[in-house]
């Protein structure tokens, strides 16, 4: 699954939002977002038709994401000056990830890495450094004409370590190898998480921007997970890459306890929250078609498990709603201490993440209950639900177990380094442990 870098980044609003209920999380609040989903909903019955055999043989949707280049999608959230369709607000993102995930989780984890990717290189070219903006404005342009898919690769590979070192001209070498690195099949440029260590100086960190095609650079195919089948996530290797100065972005240090990131960390990754309500959302639609063809009422105890569906259902989408528009609304605050601006964004989507993983998971196994023995086949819908939906407690950041940790630590006012990479990068010899 995606990992996201530590990009300090938000969204900037180009228009006001439109009232909507917290509890909804079905409807886009701007005219950027209500036209992606317009665009979206002119793909979603392939991608509903291709889920199972996608989900069966793991195999990535690479016509539906050819469809995405040409209908401006995975431009979606490339600002319009560079040629995107700019969707900024992360509630509308959210949106229309959950509207994909009802069709298939896997296409939605995929789109959510290109959506995040544009977001972040937006910061970057509105506030980096001239070479940054410059690198910003040329990948989100060619994303914008569908030609730039970008991928996070942040989890190393077993006990190995990414590392970039001084090629002796000004450039870097890149070596190491990192998993699960989702859309992977069709990426054209990798953002990695790597560590250069200075001597007698602090382990410093970055975010080289590697193009597919640059020597050295492999894709290792051995992707046979659980859940998310579909998503294209594989392993990147890197023998001796060579990369720009330029095209690499600094990311800080180990260690630093700067809580400043978690802004970027937040905003880059908590619009994944409409994925599992999706899926939540469509396991409760097979359910109830299911039960609906049957020609004796439901019992009882169907009933009830209809009842806390619907109210789980609401909760988990109200709770994930309301932590998108806090994210919305602080994401413009360059007023406030970059520390509490960061923490006031994660912690709310922490809380919201919990909330979502566990109701979500929950809903789920719930609709299996009603439909019966009939979903204990690999080929049910609500089997591939069941494996995609529990994808949610791996996502960083962060993890349930690294989430618990955060969480604890603020409640209790404990030290605590939440910059998941730096703490990471402390502690290689756990670098192979399932999280």
């Amino acid at each position: 699954m995606p990992e996201k870098d530590a990009a300090v980044v938000e969204a900037e609003p180009d228009a006001p939002p439109t009232a909507t209920s917290p509890g909804e999380l079905v409807t886009a609040t701007t005219d950027p977002g209500r036209e992606l989903l317009a665009v979206l909903a002119r793909h979603l019955p392939r991608i509903r038709a291709e889920a199972m055999p996608n989900d069966r043989d793991g195999v990535f949707p690479v016509e539906t994401f050819r469809g995405f280049a040409r209908d401006g999608v995975l431009g979606a959230t490339v600002p319009t000056e560079l040629g995107g369709m700019g969707v900024s607000r992360l509630y509308d993102v959210a949106v229309a990830l959950a509207r994909v995930a009802e069709a298939d989780a896997s296409t939605a984890l995929a789109l959510h890495a290109q959506f995040s990717r544009g977001i972040t290189l937006t910061y970057e070219w509105r506030y980096g450094p001239k070479p940054t903006q410059e690198l910003a404005e040329r990948l989100l342009r060619a994303m914008a004409r569908g030609e730039a898919v970008i991928c996070g690769a942040v989890k190393d590979h077993g006990r190995d370590v990414t590392r970039l070192r001084p090629d002796g001209t000004g450039g870097w070498l890149l070596s190491g190898r990192k998993m699960l690195v989702t859309m992977a099949p069709i990426g054209t440029h990798f953002v990695v998480s790597a560590q250069a260590p200075v001597d007698g100086g602090p382990t410093l960190l970055y975010a080289p921007i590697v193009a597919r095609d640059t020597p050295g650079l492999s894709i290792v195919d051995g992707w046979s997970g659980l859940g998310m089948r579909a998503s294209g996530t594989l392993d990147v290797a890197f023998d001796d890459c060579p990369v720009p100065a330029t095209d690499v972005l600094e990311r800080g240090s180990v260690g630093a306890h700067s809580d400043a990131g978690l802004a970027g960390q937040a905003v880059s990754s908590i619009a994944m929250l409409g994925i599992y309500a999706g899926v939540a959302q469509a396991a409760r639609d097979v359910a109830v078609s299911t039960v609906a063809r049957r020609a004796a009422p439901p019992p009882a105890a169907s009933r009830t498990l209809f009842t806390d569906i619907e109210a789980r259902l609401y909760a988990l989408r109200a709770t994930a709603a309301a932590a998108l528009v806090n994210v919305d609304e602080l994401s413009p605050r360059h007023d406030m201490d970059p520390d509490e601006r960061g923490r006031r964004m994660m912690t709310p989507f922490q809380c919201a993440k919990i909330i979502v993983n566990q109701l979500a998971a929950e809903v789920v196994d719930d609709c299996i209950t009603v439909v019966g023995g009939a979903t204990y086949v690999a080929e049910h819908p609500l089997a591939r639900m069941y494996r995609d939906v529990r994808a949610g407690r791996f996502m960083q950041p962060y993890t349930y177990v690294d989430g618990v940790d955060y969480l604890s630590a603020q409640t209790l006012g404990l030290e605590h380094d939440n910059n998941y990479v730096s703490v990471r990068a402390t502690r290689p010899a756990a670098q192979d442990r399932p999280d």
